[in-house]
């Protein structure tokens, strides 16, 4: 993705919301891989011509295979201000996935505890009890088919669903794990979806972040920012 070709949703002295591309790591520790901070740092710096690299701290992350809108901070203050938000469950997050067949139920909350594996970096369910179990809930629904975001190539499939979710904790790829824990994985999902192997030619994953509430850290204004036009 070029930096000319950045889908910037809003942007004032205090924040930017964009977009992030499947594919396209959230922040890279990786030396010379364009990643979501690198391209909005030279953006900034472009657009308002200031010397030196500008400030930009992350919020929140989306995995790189997910597509989706992220909200970045611009000064140290809004970074304090969304981060206040974020831990005491100011965002409404949102997201669509397609998933592997039909969830048990047509609406649910999924608790679970998940724990990280360092040396993999895959997550897994795991018992309340186990080192580092981190409690992880989110709530779903299926959507009716006319209503779908993800349609196209996906439109003569019938083993698929598609789900509405929203994230009450962000835990480390949760809604991944957990969609698969009740056997419903993510279409494209080459962690873990066992229909799709690592390796293969490269897959988006169909789970996209498409709806991102939460206030302005300066003028605490609520703002909603959303990529379909029926929510």
């Amino acid at each position: 993705m070029l930096m000319n070709a950045l889908e910037i949703l809003y942007e004032d002295n205090h924040i930017i919301v964009c977009i992030k591309p499947h594919g396209i790591a959230t922040q890279s520790k990786q030396v010379g891989q364009p990643d979501m901070v690198s391209l909005l740092k030279n953006h900034i710096h472009k657009t308002a011509r200031a010397k030196g690299a500008p400030y930009l701290a992350v919020i929140h992350r989306l995995d790189q295979p997910v597509t989706g809108i992220l909200v970045f901070a611009k000064t140290p203050f809004a970074a304090k201000k969304l981060n206040q938000q974020l831990t005491g469950q100011g965002f409404g997050k949102y997201y669509r996935a397609l998933v592997e067949g039909r969830p048990p139920k047509t609406e649910d909350i999924l608790e679970h505890y998940i724990t990280k594996d360092s040396r993999t970096n895959l997550a897994r369910i795991c018992s309340p009890s186990d080192k580092d179990a981190r409690l992880a809930r989110l709530r779903y629904s299926v959507i009716p088919a006319r209503n779908r975001y993800y349609s196209g190539e996906y439109e003569a499939r019938t083993d698929t669903s598609e789900l509405d979710i929203r994230l009450d904790t962000g835990r480390h790829h949760q809604i991944r794990v957990q969609l698969a824990h009740i056997g419903c994985p993510i279409v494209g999902d080459t962690k873990y979806n066992p229909a799709c192997k690592e390796g293969d030619v490269w897959q988006e994953i169909c789970l996209c972040a498409y709806r991102l509430d939460f206030r302005h850290p300066k003028t605490q204004k609520p703002l909603r920012f959303c990529l379909l036009h029926d929510s």
